[in-house]
């Protein structure tokens, strides 16, 4: 099945349908990131608490992929984000009539949990939909919509909290997301579940991830995709700390940090340009290098002395850029090495990237950031450990190094 041949929308709808879906749990975790700060005072709790309803948002999150990434398999992609959406509506509401911290954090759980879907239901849509360098171009669009998100999330979210209350957010997404349900009913095509699947879901399930555990390739395209957010994770993580030690203070910290989000999706967007002619694996070797050659600068800048903000913050563009080049590709073959498990493929490649990019920014606490060395070094161990799985997957699944065509 391929977008001509749905019949249900137009190519740019349809991407944009799919953009939006896998965008909402993104945009939903990040929207109410500026109210936290007086959830504490304003719900009679403690900080503590109020971490919690962002830590269990996305443990949810990352969770229930591994079910929703099965299911859609076997049950079909729109029944479950149809689902997916329904219980992110219900989670959104419960939180916008929440009047204390336990029914808060309760009803973020439920907005997590029902958000995952669209993100790992829209990334199998793509491998079912587009083909070859197309399907690396539409993750790239992804990829650029996701880097989006955060920026443009918070600052929503802090606009809608200072003029009509932290409640705002939550009815915001709660109306966001029945447009999406009505945009997924009406506008994504049906997807025909596999009919080799195992009669009862919960043996289907972990047939399907038995599966994809005895390829090779899966696994190290997953490992590719987890160090990267590792080393992503880290960066956001160490920089707060690094530009404090500069003397910058928390009004200024956001704009250094955003030129890494900021390259990353000028290379997303030079990804789809680039892929047919490169190729997916030379696209994803140009952003190892990119990446390390970022690493590298910013490294050595701080071994030199030059202490500046803006020698911490410019060579890290590379970075941004090299993930660019690098993740699209990635997913792609992440979903597309086994067309059957693409939901749960997706499902895995999602939880992998948050639960090891987590590992990545929490060890950025183990070591002293007075300065950016620590941090260059941790960065530069991390993302070796993605060229290394890279190198190992050229050589349990070689492919010509030319451009990928789309089959006819």
């Amino acid at each position: 099945m391929t977008p001509s041949s749905t019949g249900k929308a137009p190519h740019g709808l349809l991407v944009a349908n799919l953009l939006g879906q896998l965008a909402f749990g993104l945009l939903a975790m990040t929207i109410c990131l500026p109210s936290m700060q007086e959830w504490a005072v304003l719900l009679g709790s403690t900080q503590a608490a109020v971490q919690l309803t962002f830590s269990g948002y996305v443990v949810a999150y990352g969770l229930l992929q591994l079910l929703y990434g099965p299911l859609s398999d076997r049950l079909g992609r729109k029944k479950v984000l149809l689902f997916g959406l329904s219980v992110a509506v219900a989670g959104s509401v419960l939180a916008a009539l929440s009047t204390d911290m336990h029914t808060l954090i309760a009803a973020r759980v439920l907005q997590g949990a029902g958000c995952a879907a669209g993100m790992v239901v829209g990334r199998a849509m793509v491998q079912d939909l587009f083909q070859g360098p197309e399907r690396t171009r539409v993750m790239a669009y992804v990829g650029m919509a996701m880097g989006l998100c955060p920026p443009l999330a918070t600052i929503l979210g802090g606009q809608l909290h200072v003029r009509l209350g932290w409640q705002a957010n939550f009815v915001f997404i709660a109306a966001l997301g029945v447009v999406l349900f009505v945009a997924a009913w009406r506008g994504l095509p049906d997807h025909q579940p596999s009919t080799t699947v195992q009669p009862h879901w919960l043996r289907a399930m972990v047939s399907s991830y038995a599966q994809l555990g005895r390829e090779p390739a899966f696994i190290l395209y997953v490992s590719i995709l987890a160090m990267t957010t590792a080393t992503f994770y880290a960066f956001l993580g160490g920089a707060p700390i690094v530009l404090g030690s500069y003397g910058v203070g928390p009004d200024g910290i956001g704009f250094y940090i955003m030129l890494v989000p900021g390259s990353y999706i000028v290379g997303n967007y030079l990804t789809t340009h680039l892929v047919h002619r490169v190729g997916d694996r030379r696209m994803m070797w140009l952003g190892q290098w990119f990446t390390l050659g970022g690493i590298g600068l910013m490294l050595a800048l701080a071994l030199a002395g030059l202490n500046t903000p803006l020698a911490f913050a410019l060579p890290l563009m590379l970075l941004g850029v090299g993930n660019g080049f690098l993740v699209p590709p990635a997913l792609a073959g992440t979903v597309g090495l086994v067309p059957a498990l693409a939901g749960s493929a997706a499902a895995v490649a999602g939880l992998m990237q948050q639960l090891v990019g987590a590992v990545g920014g929490f060890a950025v606490g183990l070591f002293t950031h007075e300065n950016a060395v620590n941090l260059g070094w941790l960065m530069t161990g991390l993302a070796l450990l993605g060229v290394v799985a890279q190198w190992l997957l050229r050589r349990v699944d070689p492919k010509p190094a030319g451009p990928v065509r789309a089959a006819h």
